[in-house]
């Protein structure tokens, strides 16, 4: 008990540190999960949004669960994982509605059903004894398929209005006849029942933007209240699952509407969406908050956007380093996945950050693009360096991961030995001259064999996790369960690109992880 009573307490004691927590009685309750630690799932403006929606519908209430800090914890003291609100065990919730934002994030789901008491596989939990298992998220704009074999339910897509139609019917029906009805609800696929795959929902305006509920400095940004002032994209980048063509691209939301909903006792502001900076009142936005006296940040910022009196507004709000992304190691790759950016707006972008007073200079950038080589590496190299001579640089590198739902879909992972050696070309070509931050190329092929594989990548997944989740369990998982990468055809979005390749060599898991 001593044990579990520790656990209840750390969870109390960051509660008493919230301002806007939700407390409600009412007769159907949905535990709202999020599968990473608090710090993680309390900077989710999406996992925010659906809380406060839960919330205002009559007759429901929601509770945040989170994936524990320390998992071996819970199964040392067999304390069962609990609500933060009421620390109800998650059990005794009518519905268990995870929010994931991406491939890696199913471990976490594994962790919580089984810290839960929940068997993993829909087909175990079909006496009716278990909660409602629904999951939805940003993964469902890609590829939710990984999760089929583990929910009741997808959400796919915005799920701001679905989320009331799901918490309607689950309160009126009973579980076969809600199964049922949802398969038939354009939004919602239940697994081995129907509805429409890939459907990428949309919702309505009215529900603009997406705000914060809660505000915590006990989150990856510290007290900072987000709000959304523009929902999608109206670029077309071929990597991008947020792009054009997804819900009918960019919608941006009136300042006065944005400032409206800021509350007065939120005094760091953070602007989020796929294309801030795109938004034609920005400037006037950053600069009226700024007046306010508050800090502001932005979540993306697109150097071919940025002015002088924009980053000036930033270094204003508080902010030392300027962040780009440039997402293509030359001038060719960027142009060939549609990167609306070229060499001399980054520099621009610089030049702004050092007039304004700002330290570093971060530019975000992806290798292992299709038809990449050593030439295109050596321009990054050359590049890098230039803009270290305006302002210092870290660089932070991705492996390309081809998702579904865009015009790389199918692309072939460049193979770890491939990436490691670029990334090694890197360092070594600007060591004493920019810092390089590069995540693992072992685990971007994990990501992308889930990105690319369907229901059997997800049972692979389940069988990693319970032998260790090393990435030679991993390794072997996919290859027992048969996985091989989805090759598709690019997306039709009215536009023809003749770099893109006419067709893509398939690539076993082993070989591309070589």
């Amino acid at each position: 008990m001593e044990g579990r009573y520790s656990l209840i307490h750390h969870v109390r004691s960051l509660l008493e540190d919230e301002q806007g927590t939700l407390y409600k009685e009412a007769p159907y309750r949905v535990a709202l999960c999020y599968p990473s630690p608090y710090h993680v799932g309390m900077s989710s403006l999406g996992f925010q949004a659906i809380y406060r929606e839960i919330h205002e519908h009559p007759g429901a209430t929601a509770e945040r669960v989170f994936l524990p800090d320390d998992v071996e914890a819970f199964k040392r003291t067999r304390a069962p994982l609990f609500s933060w609100e009421s620390q109800a065990p998650v059990s005794s919730f009518a519905m268990l509605a995870f929010s994931v934002a991406y491939e890696l994030e199913l471990t976490g789901f594994f962790s919580m059903l089984e810290l839960a008491g929940i068997p993993l596989l829909a087909e175990e939990r079909k006496d009716g004894r278990h909660p409602l298992v629904v999951a939805g998220g940003p993964l469902t704009f890609s590829n939710p398929d990984p999760l089929e074999p583990f929910v009741d339910v997808l959400v796919q897509g915005e799920s701001e209005d679905l989320i009331h139609v799901l918490v309607e019917a689950a309160a009126s029906m009973d579980r076969e006849a809600l199964l049922d009805h949802l398969a038939r609800t354009p939004g919602f696929r239940v697994p081995g029942r129907g509805g429409q795959r890939y459907h990428v929902a949309r919702a309505m305006d009215s529900r603009l933007p997406a705000r914060s509920q809660i505000v915590t400095s006990h989150t990856e940004l510290r007290s900072m209240f987000l709000i959304e002032p523009e929902r999608g994209c109206s670029r077309g980048c071929h990597y991008c699952v947020m792009r054009r063509t997804t819900n009918g691209g960019m919608r941006t939301v009136p300042p006065e509407r944005v400032l409206s909903l800021i509350p007065e006792h939120a005094r760091r502001v953070g602007l989020v969406g796929a294309a801030v900076t795109d938004h034609p009142r920005i400037v006037e936005l950053l600069r009226t908050i700024v007046d306010s006296g508050r800090e502001v940040g932005v979540s993306s910022l697109r150097a071919d956007r940025l002015t002088q009196e924009l980053v000036n507004q930033l270094r204003r709000g508080g902010a030392t380093n300027l962040t780009v992304a440039a997402d293509g190691a030359s001038q060719r790759m960027r142009d060939m996945v549609d990167r609306k950016h070229s060499e001399e707006q980054i520099v621009r972008a610089a030049e702004f950050a050092r007039t304004a007073g700002m330290k570093q200079l971060k530019v975000y950038n992806v290798v292992g693009l299709p038809f990449e080589g050593e030439a295109d590496i050596d321009e990054l190299i050359r590049f890098t360096t230039e803009l270290s001579r305006i302002l210092p640089v870290a660089l932070g590198v991705a492996p390309f991961v081809a998702k579904r739902n865009t015009p790389l879909d199918g692309a072939p992972f460049a193979g770890i030995r491939e990436v490691e050696a670029r990334l090694e070309r890197l360092r070594k070509g600007l060591r004493g001259r920019a810092e390089v931050r590069p995540t693992s190329a072992r685990w971007a092929w994990v990501e992308y064999m889930l990105a690319q594989c369907g229901p059997e990548g997800g049972l692979a997944a389940m069988d990693a996790w319970r032998a260790g989740g090393s990435f030679s369990a991993w390794k072997k998982a996919f290859e027992g369960r048969g996985c091989e990468p989805y090759m598709a055809r690019r997306v039709e979005d009215g536009r023809r690109n003749p770099t893109l390749w006419p067709t893509v060599p398939k690539v076993a898991p082993s070989a591309s992880a070589a």
